[in-house]
């Protein structure tokens, strides 16, 4: 059974990517609006840092698709959350930047597969 084009694993991933950028925009203008530019600067910071967490999953799973993955592949898994809390840490600890909002920022990536996936659903009912 042939896969739907709008279903295509990298069709995907662009849009979630799209999604992402699109949250990340408007979710700045947001955090700007509610509490200046350290909530605006913080969601940035978090968006950046939940764009780069997605880039490197996609990498990761399109290594397990291969005959041969690469056997480093469970330390690169670690290895991504451990930078990601470190710049997380980094982030918090020696900038102004509002805590609240970058964490906000770091869920975006997830809310950009959440919105797919409800999109997905939409489409399929119709």
């Amino acid at each position: 059974m042939a896969v739907p084009e709008e279903l295509s694993y990298e069709r995907v991933v662009q849009r979630i990517t799209r999604i992402i950028l699109v949250l990340a925009a408007a979710g700045s203008v947001v955090a700007f609006g509610i509490g200046g530019s350290s909530w605006a600067v913080g969601f940035a910071l978090g968006s950046a840092l939940s764009w780069i967490s997605f880039r490197w999953l996609k990498q990761m799973v399109g290594a397990l698709g291969v005959e041969h993955p690469p056997s480093n592949l469970p330390h690169k898994a670690i290895l991504r959350y451990l930078l990601l809390g470190g710049a997380a840490y980094l982030l918090v600890k020696y900038t102004v930047v509002n805590l609240r909002a970058a964490l906000a920022g770091l869920l975006l990536s997830t809310l950009a597969v959440i919105v797919e996936i409800v999109v997905q659903l939409i489409q399929a009912r119709q």
